[in-house]
């Protein structure tokens, strides 16, 4: 098809280094290759940008979206670049707008009980920074080490401590955002409550870019429990007793803040990856960790494990053992994706529905002859099935999708939600409408609408 532009892409970019002049902007070369789609573009339309801009200053954000605005181009914001949803790759000719410069803590104050920082902090960092001056910043994803609290607060990211302190909306009590058309915006503030006017802060929480580019993030901290934490793990005949388990510990009072599960062929997978005895290869495995009430606290644990049927209850309060048996749940993707390609799904049920869930996707598997291997945080109801098949197919077999869709399906059908940690991305655009139901699904998008009427935020993401 013959299209006459108006622009040539020297024009764009020459414009674009104009309004931008203090970032860090890479044309198709390696810097550019390795972000376009978590260091896998090919040479093919998608993924191909304009331009990786790194930038340090928000007079620079503001430049790339004039930018943007005149040539009705794409910004793809991106910090961390550890999406695993298709939510910050690129876009065929657009431009990824990187915030990782704007990696400083500007402030923490225990008096406050707040921290005030740029969206490229790593998580793991701000934590470690709190915790010199006696407190922690709760929200804990996996990806911790390498994750940024601006990835975290654009897709609302959870972890293992959600079951106790929340997701990361939980703990976000103001930003500072730039919309598309270059307005900034100061939300929330650096108080615990705030009732005044419409509730942009969480608006704004899990958007995943597609409303503004956030700049700054106030942050609430919480003093370190007092005492030693315990960390255990105990094991089940199946996941649908442990899941009882889990049940009975949250209600127990004890407020544990973690409760891991693994199923029996994901310990099978980790004893042969770390050279480990832990089971029979018939047991389930709750890994469990209290960070406050100290013996009384503990004594419930075991008895609430011991009623419920547990077997080979280990606890430690040594840090180093303690470390061990948390990195059997962190080392649980490499164990079982070690030679197979896989779909890591990220659903969530109500914490009533966990057992009929994890006896679902049993027999899903069982049907289909589909490879799944079953994790997840359990205290929230937050299940990780991860479906595998053969590296020797690029591409998932028909029976993959299909036992994907009938996952996703059995999650509504219960009440719950396809998407409880890991954003929607493109992955999971199209079933906006399963989810939230027609009236809501047009609401959504007359939100959008308002903040980027010209749709150059992150399109086709988190709505399609």
């Amino acid at each position: 098809m013959l299209v006459f532009y108006e622009y040539t892409k020297e024009e764009m970019l020459d414009f674009l280094k104009s309004q931008a002049p203090h970032a860090e902007i890479h044309v198709q070369d390696a810097v550019s290759q390795q972000h376009a789609a978590n260091g896998r573009a090919t040479n093919t339309m998608e993924g191909q940008l304009l331009a990786y801009v790194a930038v340090s200053d928000t007079d620079d954000i503001k430049g790339v979206l004039k930018t943007a605005r005149k040539f009705h181009l794409p910004v793809i914001p991106q910090s961390g670049d550890t999406s695993t949803v298709i939510g910050s790759d690129g876009i065929d000719g657009g431009i990824i707008l990187s915030t990782a410069k704007l990696n400083h803590i500007k402030k923490i104050s225990p008096d406050d009980g707040i921290a005030v920082v740029e969206p490229g902090v790593i998580n793991g960092d701000l934590d470690r920074a709190a915790r010199k001056q006696g407190l922690f910043y709760a929200p804990d994803p996996a990806s911790r080490p390498i994750s940024t609290i601006g990835g975290n607060v654009a897709t609302n990211a959870g972890g293992m401590s959600t079951v106790k302190y929340g997701a990361t909306k939980d703990s976000v009590l103001g930003l500072k955002v730039i919309l598309a058309d270059g307005r900034e915006l100061t939300l929330g503030g650096q108080t615990y409550k705030q009732a005044f006017g419409y509730d942009l802060t969480q608006l704004f929480v899990g958007s995943e870019g597609t409303l503004g580019i956030v700049t700054e993030i106030t942050v609430r901290l919480l003093p370190i429990p007092v005492g030693e934490p315990v960390t255990g793990i105990a094991f089940f005949k199946n996941m649908v007793e442990l899941s009882v388990a889990v049940r009975d510990l949250r209600m127990s009072g004890i407020a544990p803040v973690m409760l891991e599960a693994l199923d029996s062929k994901t310990v099978v997978a980790l004893d042969k990856f770390e050279n480990k005895h832990y089971t029979n290869g018939t047991s389930a495995m709750l890994i469990f960790k209290l960070d406050a009430g100290g013996q009384q606290s503990l004594d419930i644990a075991k008895r609430v494990l011991l009623n419920d049927n547990a077997t080979n209850i280990e606890v430690t309060t040594d840090p180093q053992k303690s470390a061990e048996l948390l990195k059997l749940r962190q080392d649980m993707l490499p164990a079982i994706f070690i030679n197979s390609n896989h779909i890591m799904e990220d659903m969530a049920v109500p914490l009533s529905k966990l057992a009929e869930m994890i006896d679902y996707i049993s027999k899903v598997g069982d049907d289909l002859d589909v490879n799944i291997y079953t994790a997840g945080h359990a205290g929230d109801g937050n299940i990780h099935p991860s479906l595998l098949w053969s590296k020797d197919e690029p591409n998932p077999p028909a029976k993959i999708i299909e036992a994907t869709r009938l996952l996703l399906k059995k999650t509504l059908a219960l009440g719950g939600t396809i998407s409880g940690e890991h954003a929607v991305g493109m992955l999971k655009n199209q079933w906006t409408n399963a989810e939230l139901g027609f009236d809501v699904d047009e609401i959504q998008h007359a939100v959008k609408h308002l903040f980027d009427p010209m749709g150059i935020l992150n399109p086709k993401r988190k709505i399609n």
